[in-house]
Formats: structure tokens, sequence, C-alpha cells
């Protein structure tokens, strides 16, 4: 249960430099009153069209059960495959691999993933512990960059170079509990 703890905080952490700026940005072009929290604006339920078109690959405007999640951290979310599963209600291997769904069946279900408690520090910081090979809450910045620039959202050079500035000690460490607090904080 521990390593799937460690896991869910590796894929959040991975995912979670972009979607911070993305969710920055989004909060900077927001309107002065929010929306409720699942309220999706006109123009992010057109992105959101468009995107889950282009998972339709048969062309008839519906995708697969088994693309939902996809789908779904395709447009920045981070749902674990258990939330998934669950909203879709469970669905058997053969309802995931045959069933389809219309957008219009979807765009609640993203609601739905909208409103999950997104990763907390101790997410973040369990799974930079994963390459703690000393255990004195240091990561190597050289293998940190390589990570950040491989695994899930992978980043760019200037991306990674901006998020790891300032954060690197005289040895080339990162204080991976200060990196995250920094991340949160931007």
């Amino acid at each position: 249960m521990a390593q799937d703890h460690s896991l869910l905080g590796l894929r959040l952490l991975f995912s979670f430099p972009l979607l911070h700026l993305h969710l920055l940005k989004m909060a900077e072009e927001a309107p002065a009153a929010p929306a409720a929290a699942s309220d999706f604006s006109a123009d992010q339920i057109e992105d959101f069209k468009e995107a889950f078109g282009l998972f339709d690959r048969v062309g008839d405007s519906q995708v697969g059960y088994g693309q939902v999640a996809d789908i779904m951290r395709a447009l920045g979310q981070n749902p674990t495959n258990k939330d998934v599963a669950k909203i879709l209600g469970n669905p058997s291997a053969d309802d995931l691999a045959n069933k389809r769904l219309a957008f219009d069946a979807f765009l609640p279900m993203l609601q739905q993933v909208d409103v999950i408690p997104k990763g907390t520090l101790d997410d973040y910081v369990e799974g930079l512990r994963v390459f703690d090979k000393e255990g004195n809450g240091t990561v190597m910045g050289a293998e940190l960059r390589i990570v950040l620039g491989t695994l899930g959202e992978k980043m760019t050079e200037p991306e990674i170079d901006a998020l790891m500035s300032g954060q690197e000690d005289e040895n080339g460490s990162v204080h991976y509990e200060a990196f995250v607090k920094h991340i949160l904080s931007v």
C-alpha cells in the first residue's frame, strides 16, 4: 500500500509543474467572480470538446471507456484509475474495451474529477523521497532534471531551468521538501 502511495505521489509530481502553471494561467484569465467549482466556461468546454475529438478513433464522436482516463489527464486532471473506474460505474474489462462514450456523457464525469482533492505537500515530498538514495532529504539536481524531462508531463529544457533556478546547492543537490514548497508557493 505504501508503494501505491509513492507511485501516486510520483504521478502527481511529474504532472504537477505544468498543471500548476496551467492552473495559474487559468486563474489569471478567470473572471473576477469565480464560478462554482464544477462549472466550466464556454471556452473551456470548447477546448475539452476539441481534445475529446482527438481521441475519437472511429469518427462517431465517441471515445472508448478505456480512453477516458487518458483524456482526463490530457485535460490537466490527474485522476487515479480507481477514480475513473468509479465514475464509469466500475466497468468490466469487456466494457473498457468495447463501450463508447459521447462528449455529453463525458463532461459531467470530468466535472466529478475536477472536484477531487489534488495532491498535498506530503504526496509530492513522498514522490521525491523515492529518489533520495542517501535518506538525507536531498536528490541530485541532474537526476531530477532527467526525471522532469522524461517522465509524466515531459517538461522542456527552458521550463526545467526556470523551475530549478536557485534550487541546487553547491554539490548539485536539491532539498526536495523546500523544492516542493517553492513550487506550491509560485
